[in-house]
């Protein structure tokens, strides 16, 4: 409905007497709000006040010559008003809703979905967690919102490929394997020396100063010694430990991502970056351009020359050039991803977006920069940045018990409350500000829990469904929508046809939690406010079929909304 009533407006906009040389109104944008108000209409649009300066004209002036041009379809559009100081205004013709609400009962589980990027494909880069240990509760945050960015992009017609992106070789992969071989050292020899270090740990003596600790590394040493016994005591280098630890991690890592219902369709070995050359090439071809250097031994990008700046002392700015090869050798995050993300580009997609933690807030645009400078299109890469989580327990920061290592799991935080809520909890806020994640709150079965809220007017709207069955009450098909005029049948109505422009709006903004926390919730609302003042069974057979084929509209927007979020839509709590 809101693209349709678009077009209307930069048609409208189109036959403005006067209109500056160049100007464009097709290339307008448009955007519709829903006014808190409902005296206010349906929807409304600023755009008027937004062209004020472009056209030189006052914002009414404009309203009320576009609202002059505009001719709605009279079917879906009640009335066009303008108001205040050019704001204009929308209201729905009753034949609209009846419509509408036919349209999302005939979509069923396909209401929601649209082909605003039909023929586009998205590639979309998420967790990528190194095989290194279990996931964590930040993994996890990362997780769901590229996973429910995924589900959005689809919903909105895109041709979607999961990519988890790895790295299994390499220091931090070798001192896994030596953490590995100590512990399995200590298993087989129990008269191994040992040794405490940092926190009171005591560890084999041949433990890395900088080895991983975590329980896990112990399980997977015992492994190997009742798979192998002592057999590898004499092995020439940490190879075997490193395969074993790499192997038991990944199987970890992917059953946890299913418990959280979070699936790939490819992963991409860093590792492949250097046997093909393509992380090497990108060096030499920045040199050629000028944009590489060495100094001090080590290589570094002319970021400067591509307008990186960094304030100095004095308070001014000056380029800042950044280190791509440090001068043992060892290749900086930057260049491997900037070989990454060339080869992405180079695989067709149309939109590449990544999902990273805040730590990679300084370095993913020298990346980008790296990617332009190098002629791909780096206009497709999209990057949605999230911050951090705490979990809190009455009101205060908590570490739950673990038995990993010094870090929550993502699998602790799921024991404790379950898939649907660390899910839904992951994208109530937007991705750039800080997450507190309230225990005691995630674990409350009231409708102070916002996924409970949601999740049980789905099922009370089943069980009205299950009673009306009942009762012989039907909805299939044939119902006289026509008949639900009631302000709050209406004010559902509305609620529900908003649906597809939310999910688009949300897949747009890359802000699932618009969904989650915003219009979920007003559809839930919206339906409790009919619930309470109109009354299906035991009314006349036809209001109350149309009013039990608006609650089953209200199930399936509910259903759909949470499928988007990657979150069950039980039918019984």
């Amino acid at each position: 409905m809101e693209s349709h009533l678009a077009e209307s407006v930069r048609a409208a906009l189109a036959q403005l007497p006067d209109l500056p040389d160049g100007f464009d109104a097709g290339a307008v944008e448009v955007e519709f709000q829903t006014p808190n108000d409902a005296s206010h209409g349906d929807l409304a649009t600023n755009v008027a006040l937004q062209l004020a300066r472009p056209l030189k004209r006052a914002p009414r002036q404009i309203a009320e010559g576009i609202v002059a041009h505009w001719t709605p379809d009279p079917a879906r559009v009640e009335a066009v008003e303008v108001a205040g100081p050019g704001f204009i205004n929308v209201r729905f013709a009753s034949a609209h809703l009846a419509e509408g609400l036919a349209q999302i009962l005939d979509a069923g589980a396909d209401w929601g979905r649209t082909d605003t990027h039909a023929d586009e494909t998205a590639l979309v880069e998420y967790v990528s967690a190194n095989p290194t240990g279990p996931l964590t509760v930040g993994h996890g945050r990362n997780a769901v919102l590229g996973d429910t960015l995924a589900n959005l992009l689809a919903w909105t017609g895109y041709g979607v490929t999961r990519e988890y992106y790895f790295n299994d070789a390499g220091r931090q992969m070798r001192v896994l394997g030596e953490s590995v071989r100590a512990r399995y050292q200590a298993a087989v020899r129990p008269d191994t020396p040992t040794k405490e270090i940092e926190g009171g740990v005591v560890v084999p003596e041949s433990f890395p100063e900088d080895g991983y600790r975590g329980a896990y590394i112990t399980d997977i040493a015992r492994a190997l010694a009742d798979g192998h016994g002592d057999a590898l005591l004499d092995a020439p280098d940490e190879a075997p430990f490193t395969a074993a630890a790499r192997d038991a991690i990944f199987a970890e890592i992917e059953a946890t991502l299913a418990r959280l219902g979070v699936r790939m369709d490819e992963q991409f070995n860093e590792r492949t970056l250097y046997e093909s050359g393509a992380v090497w090439e990108v060096v030499d071809r920045l040199k050629e351009a000028g944009l590489a250097y060495e100094r001090d031994g080590a290589t570094w990008f002319k970021t400067s020359a591509l307008g990186k700046t960094e304030v100095t002392r004095e308070g001014g700015e000056e380029g800042k050039d950044v280190v791509l090869v440090k001068s043992s050798g060892e290749p900086t995050y930057r260049l491997p991803d900037i070989a990454y993300h060339l080869d992405k580009l180079g695989r067709g997609f149309s939109l590449v977006l990544d999902v990273f933690g805040a730590d990679h807030i300084a370095t993913y645009p020298d990346v980008v920069r790296g990617v332009e400078a190098l002629g791909a299109d780096a206009g497709k890469i999209d990057v949605v940045v999230y911050q951090f989580v705490t979990l809190v327990r009455g009101g205060e920061p908590v570490k739950m018990s673990t038995r990993k290592a010094n870090y929550v799991t993502l699998d602790e935080l799921m024991d404790e409350v379950g898939a649907d809520v660390v899910r839904f909890f992951f994208l109530m806020r937007s991705p750039n500000t800080h997450l507190d994640f309230d225990l005691d709150l995630a674990k409350e079965a009231s409708d102070k829990n916002p996924v409970f809220y949601l999740q049980y007017a789905h099922a009370r709207i089943a069980s009205i469904e299950r009673k009306a069955e009942e009762t012989g009450l039907v909805a299939e098909g044939g119902a006289d929508l026509g008949l639900l005029t009631h302000a709050s049948e209406e004010a559902l109505v509305k609620t529900l046809l908003q649906f597809p422009d939310e999910v688009r709006a949300a897949a747009e903004a890359r802000a699932p939690h618009r969904l989650a926390s915003v219009y979920l919730r007003d559809v839930a609302t919206a339906f409790n406010a009919f619930y309470r003042d109109c009354r299906i069974v035991g009314e006349a057979p036809d209001l109350a079929a149309a009013r039990l084929s608006l609650a089953r509209a209200a199930r399936t927007t509910l259903a759909n909304g949470l499928a988007v979020l990657g979150i069950s839509a039980p039918d019984r709590m």
